[in-house]
Formats: structure tokens, sequence, C-alpha cells
């Protein structure tokens, strides 16, 4: 779940080029029977059973990950967890799930960035836990909302439960702002205001910038404009068609345009990778980023403050970029029942809290506040508490349906070219929303 905001970025443009081939190869294969009876029925929790966990992770996430798979298999000896790692880190998962797919070797568990949500529910592979989820010791409700939704395709299947939970915020350089003599931002400011304060502390002789964003046109370029339309009132779809071309979808995109062309005050990052080390180091003011920024601050020692995003007419709304844990069917009922009770486990309270927590995550579960390791968590990391309280402001999320990545890919080639003085707006959007609706129609 601890993964670098470079990493974040960088797997999202995968799935984006990859997604579409993935699952038309991964129809391929054996496939679970779809006879409409829950993949559990008949399950037997004192069977002697072994399940295969894809955790995701790198090398230190990784070695808590085993050691919660041994706690789990003591407290349930007839439960074996088996980790995969290194070979199944998440820039490489979704090519190796469609590999499984194919061939029937795929997990009981893994871990999926939220954007492959969609891809992952129409594979005819995952488990329905909608369900089990209500079952009130789950504590379903106990999750942010937009991660519920993530976990939820567009038929109301419930594919998996939040593995990690996050939101974009806006994070400033104190130091920038002493430099330039400015108020430092606050939980009310509006649009004008970002703008404003990015043209005072961009200065092109000392190569300093006053925001920054993305041009690759990854997932990374798409997300960043979700908020900016919900605000605006809009919507990015309508059904299964495109509704991000609307008029709130233009006036969003322009006040990104006005900043990146007229002020030139956003150091506009063609790789997704520079962005964030430049914000670091002191050479961008301001970024809109997630909590997953605040390891890397700390060990540069940047001085730092979050608040919420800049809003229009009092609307702070954010993005939030849920990742999942989802469940897999292999037509046994006891491995489907295991892996459900071991996910109940995993994402409780008391064990995410040893989880998320240690490795510098947000808290999956809203009840987690009052545990002690939440008050090491924001007491280590400045900012901590103003992202978990920015949970709120994550009303929406991203539509959990097959055809996400290539729309989003679409989107974001629009958006690159905006920012970058190659078009306009609405002339964009509308392109983005004609390329990009048979995607979604199909899906």
């Amino acid at each position: 779940m601890r993964y670098s905001p470079t990493r974040r970025r960088a797997v999202a443009g995968l799935a984006a080029v990859v997604g579409a081939a993935v699952f038309l190869s991964g129809c391929g294969g054996s496939t679970p029977s779809s006879s409409g009876k829950d993949a559990a029925e008949g399950y037997d929790p004192k069977a002697t059973v072994e399940i295969t966990w894809w955790t995701g992770q790198t090398t230190e996430a990784e070695k808590a990950a085993e050691k919660l798979a041994a706690e789990y298999h003591t407290l349930h000896p007839n439960v074996t967890v088996k980790t995969s790692a290194g070979a199944t880190l998440t820039d490489d998962l979704l090519t190796k799930l469609s590999a499984g797919f194919t061939g029937g070797n795929y997990p009981d568990v893994s871990y999926a960035f939220g954007s492959w949500a969609g891809e992952l529910a129409n594979s005819g592979r995952t488990q329905d836990l909608s369900d089990y989820v209500k079952d009130p010791s789950f504590g379903w409700d106990d999750f942010p909302a937009a991660a519920r939704e993530t976990a939820t395709a567009t038929d109301g299947t419930v594919i998996g439960v939040p593995a990690l939970v996050d939101n974009i915020a806006l994070i400033y350089n104190k130091t920038m702002f002493d430099a330039a003599k400015l108020a430092y931002p606050t939980d009310d400011w509006s649009w004008e205001d970002f703008r404003a304060a990015a043209k005072k502390l961009n200065d092109p002789a000392k190569n300093f910038y006053g925001s920054a964003y993305s041009v690759s046109g990854s997932e990374d370029t798409t997300w960043h404009l979700w908020p900016l339309l919900w605000q605006h009132g809009g919507k990015i779809l309508d059904g299964k068609k495109p509704a991000f071309n609307s008029d709130a979808g233009v006036a969003a995109l322009e006040t990104l345009r006005a900043m990146a062309v007229d002020d030139k005050s956003m150091y506009l990052d063609q790789t997704d990778e520079k962005y964030s080390p430049l914000f670091w180091s002191g050479r961008i003011g301001m970024i809109m980023s997630g909590p997953w920024e605040m390891l890397e601050l700390a060990n540069h020692k940047t001085n730092y403050g979050v608040v919420q995003l800049p809003g229009y007419n009092g609307n702070h709304e954010t993005v939030s970029g849920p990742d999942l844990w989802v469940a897999f069917n292999h037509d046994d009922p006891n491995r489907a029942g295991a892996t459900r009770d071991f996910l109940k486990w995993l994402t409780s309270k008391e064990t995410d809290a040893k989880w998320n927590l240690s490795i510098g995550n947000l808290p999956l579960r809203t009840s987690e506040q009052s545990t002690p390791q939440f008050t090491a968590y924001v007491k280590q990391y400045p900012g901590g508490q103003k992202f978990f309280d920015n949970l709120k402001n994550a009303k929406q999320a991203r539509p959990t349906l097959a055809g996400y990545e290539d729309m989003s890919r679409t989107v974001g080639d629009a958006i690159a070219k905006v920012l970058q003085g190659k078009a306009q707006p609405k002339e964009a959007l509308d392109a983005a929303a004609k390329q990009s609706a048979g995607a979604l129609e199909d899906s």
C-alpha cells in the first residue's frame, strides 16, 4: 500500500496502455461457473484450505504482509495464506492477472488500483461480495463512501473491499510562501486565490513555479480535473455517455488553461515523475496531491502545510483514488469463504491500524481515528489529520466500468493539449467525448 508517487502515477499509465488488451485475452481459458449461486455457498469454516494473496507490495511492506498472513494462520490454523511477493508488484499485476485468467492460475485475492475495477468486474472471475458486506459485523459503512463505490460495479456487484483510501488536497511549501511574503493557503481558498498566489510564487529566472500539473496524458492528468468538474456541478458520465464536455467541464479546464498558458505559472510535467521531487526540493510552491507525498516530504525535511482543495462557490469537493483487495472465484466454496473471512479480518479496525497506519497510509475505517496508531500517525506526518478530514469532501467516485481506462487516456490527452496551448477546452473535450463514446457503450 505504501508506494512512491512516481510509482502510483506510472502504473495508472501502464493500466491505460494494457487494459483493453488484457481483458480481451483474459476471457480465454476455463471460467468459473456463472450459475448465479453464491461463490461461498456450502462453505465450511473448519475446512483445511490454502488461499493465495497477491499483495502488490514493495519489499518493506511485503514483510509486513507476510507477518499478517502468519498471524492469521495462527488464529485460524486450518487456513494458510500464501503471499506472492516480488513477481506481483502492482506494476505487473494487471498483465499477470490476465495471464492467470487465461491459464486458470490466478489468486484468491489481489491488490488492484481502483481505476482497474471496471475491467476486473468485467472479467467474469470476481466474487460477488454484495450480501457478505451487508452483514452488520463487517462494518461496510465504516469505509469512506468513495471507496465503497469504487468496489461496486455498475450492476451493483461488490468485487472486493477497500485496500487503500486517499484523496487530493493542496500541499504548499511554507518556505517559498515565507520568501514571497505571502499568507499561507486556507481551507476557504477559491481557485482565484490559488491562481493569484501561483503567479506571485512564479519566478522563471530562478526556475521557481507557482504550481504544477501532469501533461503525460495518464490517469494522473485526468483525475486532477474531476474535482473541478464536480465543483462546477458537472458529471463524468450520464449513464454510459460522456458528460465531461459540458459547460461545467469546459469551465473547469479553462481554470487550469489560464494558469498554464496565460500566466505560465504551472510546471507542466511530461512524465508524471518530476513535479513531486521539484516540490520536495523547494522549486514548486503548491501541488495538488495526496497523502502518499508525506513520507518523501519528511525524508527531505520539507516545511509544508496541507489544506483542502480550492473551491468554486464554496464547494471544495475532491477526488479519491481508492485501491482494492479484489476477491476471485475458483468454484471452490471453501476457498471463497476463507478469502472473505481473511479480508474481513485484514480490513478490520484492529488489523488495519497495524497495517496501513504503520506504513504511512490513511486508515481504511473512520473508527480508526480513536486508535493509538492514528494518534502516532498524525504526529509523525504533518498533514495526516487534514487528509483524513478531507475524506468528507470525496463525495463521488470515478466510474467503475470497463470503458473507464480508454476514456481516461482520451481525456488525459485532451487536457495535455489544452495546457500546452495546442487546443481550446471546448474543442478538446468535445473531441475526447466523441472518441471515447464507443468504448463506454461497449463496456
